[in-house]
């Protein structure tokens, strides 16, 4: 009999610019990757960036009320970190990239052996808009994990983007596309994929 796989856990870091209980594409997405993970037995947390007093910046706390420290607290706990945005301007969200700076401290907090605490994280992104830039908010959002020490899986991402300059949302579809469903599905299981890989056999020394 094959041995139980790896409990894991994983966090989605949602970048909406609406405040529960607001309606959010963006959540939306994020939740059903967290219900796609746990076909592979990874259980997950999703947090609304912005129901929470985050500070701009780019150190591991900004003192003052700042809420990173609590939500990094849970990055460092997860084996796989989801980022979910939507697309403004052809861009990510503001928030998303207020995250992004945040995790740029990660660069200089190291292990004793020069690794970044991140290392060993599988990093994703789920994208949702009514317009074009999946692609372009995705490439954006892959290069800050990597540079901030999270490694991309294979089919990393996943989004839905809509006809532009209409104002159908992807909370608005009823059944959700199937190749955005498709796609979500090899997400996850990508993800696990690697995040056990990486827990089994850690990156080397810096």
């Amino acid at each position: 009999m094959a041995d139980s796989p790896t409990p894991l856990r994983a966090l989605v870091l949602c970048c909406t610019l609406r405040k529960s209980p607001s309606d959010s594409s963006s959540d939306l997405i994020g939740r059903r990757v967290l219900e796609a993970l746990a076909e592979h037995d990874v259980a997950g947390d999703i947090v609304r960036v912005v129901d929470h007093p985050v500070a701009f910046g780019v150190s591991t706390d900004e003192g003052d009320g700042d809420a990173w420290p609590q939500i990094r607290q849970q990055v460092m706990d997860a084996d796989i970190v989801v980022i979910s945005t939507p697309i403004w301007l052809g861009q990510p969200s503001a928030v998303c990239k207020m995250v992004l700076e945040r995790l740029d401290a990660e660069i200089s907090e190291t292990d004793d052996e020069g690794r970044m605490l991140t290392c060993g994280k599988v990093g994703a992104v789920a994208v949702v808009g009514n317009e074009d830039g999946a692609h372009h908010t995705s490439a954006e959002v892959y290069q800050a994990l990597s540079d901030t020490g999270f490694t991309v899986p294979a089919n990393g991402v996943t989004y839905w983007v809509g006809e532009a300059m209409q104002g159908t949302d992807y909370q608005d579809l009823d059944p959700e596309p199937e190749k955005t469903a498709t796609t979500t599905k090899t997400l996850a299981a990508n993800a696990a994929h690697l995040a056990r890989l990486l827990k089994a056999s850690p990156y080397p020394p810096a």
